[in-house]
């Protein structure tokens, strides 16, 4: 199970959005660290919009150069990336880099497919989610729901994203700087702040959408 497979959206704004992400077993080695760190820089090199760590903080929060000094053997760390080619060239990278720890990529599961193809590697296991069930009227709207569930352990509610939607129509934000402060409180470094930005701006131009400050 992974927290990125919660992604509310359509293609369109789907398309763009990608993950990687390594998570050491939990009987891992001693010294897994090592391997962790190495991640982390090759996928730094390759200019993801996010990264973090869960126990550590994101890009948002924590500079990466403690991030990297923080990293232990029981580390997962995360990166996001808003296009198919730095995507696709980090996965590349950590293919060569044969670091020995488990790598999860998360996407339309078509486009990760064929990236992952084009450059020799053929996908061990497949994860998808069967969709939220029970009471799902009680749920925000489905717009809402397309910021919220960026972040997969929920850690960004309905509440903020509303009040932040009124401070950018009311100019008090910038939707740049309104996805920012929502990305602070996804410790992970999922949170993709370039769909998040079109999503606000999509939101405050559609007068369905009103909500008190």
């Amino acid at each position: 199970m992974t927290h990125t497979l919660y992604r509310e959206g359509n293609r369109k704004n789907l398309s763009n959005d990608f993950i990687l992400f390594a998570v050491p077993s939990r009987n891992h080695i001693p010294g897994t660290s090592k391997n962790l760190k190495k991640f982390f820089k090759i996928l730094l090199k390759h200019h993801p919009i996010n990264y973090g760590s869960m126990d550590i903080g994101n890009k948002y929060g924590v500079e990466k150069e403690e991030i990297l000094a923080k990293i232990g053997d029981d580390s997962a760390i995360h990166a996001a990336f808003d296009n198919e080619k730095d995507f696709q060239s980090a996965l590349k990278e950590v293919k060569e880099a044969d670091l020995g720890i488990s790598v999860i990529a998360s996407g339309l599961m078509d486009r990760v497919y064929q990236l992952a193809q084009e450059i020799g590697i053929e996908r061990h296991t497949v994860e998808y989610s069967l969709g939220i069930w029970g009471k799902i009227e009680n749920l925000p709207d489905k717009k809402i729901l397309e910021i919220t569930t960026m972040c997969g352990h929920g850690m960004i509610t309905e509440k903020i994203v509303k009040k932040l939607i009124e401070e950018v129509r009311s100019h008090k934000c910038t939707a740049k700087k309104a996805a920012e402060k929502l990305s602070a409180n996804c410790h992970c470094g999922i949170f993709n702040t370039i769909r998040a930005e079109k999503l606000i701006k999509e939101i405050v131009l559609d007068k369905k959408y009103l909500f008190n400050s």
